[in-house]
């Protein structure tokens, strides 16, 4: 008896070859970098539309002859704004007064925020406590620090110079006098943002690695020794970065000033956004305001390249 077997069908069926344009249900992929530039497309039309549109309108508005009536830009008149603004003894005295400003509170701001978070770094009783006390002053709008610290130093009836007058000194004139105005804005700035250096600093301190403390103890370093061979040469990189982060946010500085001072006595502390700030929105002149804007923007642009290649030299560095 013979068992006959099928005969193998020469048509079967064969598994797609991968890559084949004709492969049924194939579906399109993009790939790691197309993908990413999908899901970051409404975050960059988000960015274009709030942040590109008001510098090119500024630009138009600088190059052009605001008409109030129509509140909108009209006739081209070139680099007209521009050599008022440079010929405006207002405009260069505010970027003076800015200038100080910076090369004061900054570097005071810097020192204090990683002298603190040494001290928050040792532990003793009541740190934590004074860790939470520390975080008031960034929750605290500036608007609101800047008046309040204006009432606290009045004269008349200040809080700070009535416990100057409990040790026989006052009253001081911290806001009426030029100096002392200027002295009181860095003070409250250095009040407030101090703070945020403080974070920065404690974050980098606790990442620094134990095994080089262990080295170091290991031998004979003393306390001194290390922080000064060890521990700053490791938080240069951090240092850097905060100092970084902390230009970008005092070269806005306006609010503090419009609430403590106005920008008096006279000009004393009148920083050029608040300068801006008077000659757009009460002088009506946007167009030089707009003029002003645009150098004050290509200045801190300039001045930030710098600050970023030093601090990737740092970082290399270190």
């Amino acid at each position: 008896m013979s068992v006959s077997t099928p005969a193998r069908r020469t048509g079967a069926a064969k598994a797609p070859v991968r890559g084949s344009g004709n492969t049924p249900g194939r579906r399109f992929r993009l790939g790691e970098p197309g993908t990413a530039w999908l899901f970051m497309t409404p975050a960059l039309v988000l960015l274009a539309g709030m942040l590109l549109y008001p510098i090119f309108y500024t630009l138009w508005v600088s190059f052009s002859d605001f008409d109030l009536a129509l509140f909108q830009p009209t006739g081209w008149v070139g680099w007209k704004n521009y050599e008022a603004v440079l010929k405006d003894p207002g405009f260069l005295e505010s970027l003076k007064v800015t200038g100080i400003y910076l090369v004061i509170a900054l570097p005071l701001q810097m020192i204090l925020g990683f002298a603190i978070a040494f001290l928050l770094n040792v532990e003793w009783r009541g740190r934590g406590v004074l860790r939470a006390l520390f975080l008031i002053p960034m929750v605290v709008a500036p608007v609101v620090a800047g008046g309040i610290w204006r009432m606290l130093l009045d004269p008349l009836w200040g809080v700070v110079n009535y416990m100057l007058g409990l040790v026989g000194v006052g009253p001081v004139e911290w806001i009426g006098d030029p100096t002392l105005a200027m002295v009181s804005v860095i003070l409250i700035d250095t009040w407030r943002w101090t703070p945020f250096v403080v974070l920065i600093a404690a974050a980098g301190i606790m990442a620094l690695p134990g095994d080089v403390y262990e080295a170091a103890k290991s031998d004979g370093a003393t306390r001194w020794q290390t922080m000064w061979h060890v521990t700053l040469p490791l938080l240069v990189p951090v240092m850097a970065a905060a100092f970084v982060v902390r230009w970008l946010g005092a070269v806005k500085m306006f609010d503090i000033a419009l609430a403590a001072t106005k920008g008096g006595p006279g000009n004393s502390t009148n920083v050029v956004n608040l300068y801006i700030y008077e000659k757009g929105f009460r002088g009506l002149e946007f167009g030089s305001a707009s003029s002003m804007a645009t150098l004050v923007l290509i200045i801190t642009m300039i001045l930030t390249y710098f600050l970023f290649r030093i601090s990737r030299r740092l970082e290399n560095r270190w």
